[in-house]
């Protein structure tokens, strides 16, 4: 896990809601929570929680995920950063949408990644070389289904 930078996290927090144009005290007000801990969130005196970070991606309409990976709770995803942040702000997706496709996304890269380092990349059926293993799993398939 990465080390948690406090300081970057709330700069980063700042800028959305300078980009959202919220007040600190609009920001404190609509992720329930207070106007000096917010303060103290932004200028990386106070560590916030996973959920209080929660609380205020959902109150400048961002991702939870875009501040968990700044705060180091987790650990950035792998592949084109330009679709995992269409996905993350699709707002015609519900939270949870968003979160299953970023997790199938993320599942195809490491599935990807790691077929890279047994061979030269993904080999389909019918490419030469996999006949062999194809037809023995095609005989497998129908000894079982006997």
């Amino acid at each position: 896990m990465a080390r948690i930078d406090i300081a970057s996290v709330g700069e980063y927090i700042r800028e959305q809601r300078a980009a959202a144009q919220l007040s600190l005290r609009q920001l404190a007000q609509a992720a329930d929570v207070s106007n000096p801990y917010l303060s103290q969130v932004e200028r990386g005196l106070r560590k916030p929680s996973a959920e209080i970070l929660a609380q205020i991606a959902k109150a400048l309409k961002i991702s939870a995920e875009s501040l968990y990976v700044r705060a180091g709770i987790l650990e950035p995803r792998l592949g084109d950063p330009s679709v995992t942040a269409a996905l993350a702000s699709d707002v015609t997706l519900t939270e949870r949408q968003r979160q299953s496709l970023l997790e199938i996304y993320a599942a195809f890269q490491s599935e990807n990644a790691n077929h890279r380092g047994e061979d030269s990349g993904p080999a389909l059926e019918g490419q030469a070389g996999t006949d062999s293993s194809v037809e023995t799993r095609r005989s497998a398939n129908r000894r079982k289904d006997k």
